[in-house]
């Protein structure tokens, strides 16, 4: 005789199955709109800071370092835009369901792309490298700055608070947009309980 039992059906349910019910369905309902909540600022704040980088960065070199610094900026703009959008678009599917397959297939183009376009701006740097010594480290420090970003979407988390972040780090987490290309085209099981937020 198998002893296993299904659900409960809905008449033989006794209210603390129905209050269970409800309270895990409030607890996934809450995650869900805390991470819509965070993905929201984070999509806002990276695209802001590609805004702000654009107007004001550019005014720190002088006209004859332009071309270097631009070199340096594109990619980086590329990445802060290419993730703003992640996060606002993510804020549709999270704790409900798979990354869209098209937009699956456009970030990896987006992840290959963005090496390339990295590296050419690498090259770029080196070719117009500035002479003066405080326009070398601005565009050093941009150049390096879209490699880090690069390398926190696309490679591995390098993000996290600062009080545990020398922990955290080692532990080579996978970036929440490499998890979510990942996991796409599967079918989505739902949000298991205590799973790590992104």
């Amino acid at each position: 005789m198998d002893d296993h039992q299904g659900p409960v059906p809905p008449a033989q349910q006794t209210p603390w199955d129905v209050r269970r019910r409800y309270a895990r369905d409030v607890t996934v309902v809450g995650r869900r709109e805390t991470r819509r909540r965070k993905y929201l600022s984070l999509g806002i704040g990276e695209l802001a800071a590609a805004a702000v980088f654009a107007a004001v960065l550019p005014r720190l070199v002088g006209q004859a370092d332009r071309r270097a610094l631009w070199c340096a900026l594109i990619p980086l703009l590329v990445v802060l835009v290419q993730a703003g959008s992640y996060w606002l678009l993510s804020r549709a599917w999270v704790d409900r369901a798979p990354m869209p397959a098209t937009l699956a297939m456009v970030y990896r183009g987006f992840r290959s792309a963005d090496a390339l376009l990295l590296t050419a701006g690498l090259v770029g740097v080196l070719l117009w490298s500035p002479e003066g010594s405080r326009s070398m480290l601005v565009v050093w420090a941009i150049w390096l700055f879209g490699a880090v970003e690069y390398v926190n979407y696309f490679v591995v988390r390098l993000a996290y608070p600062v009080g545990g972040w020398s922990r955290s780090v080692r532990q080579w987490r996978a970036p929440r947009l490499i998890q979510d290309l990942r996991t796409s085209g599967r079918a989505h099981p739902g949000p298991a309980a205590g799973s790590p937020p992104a």
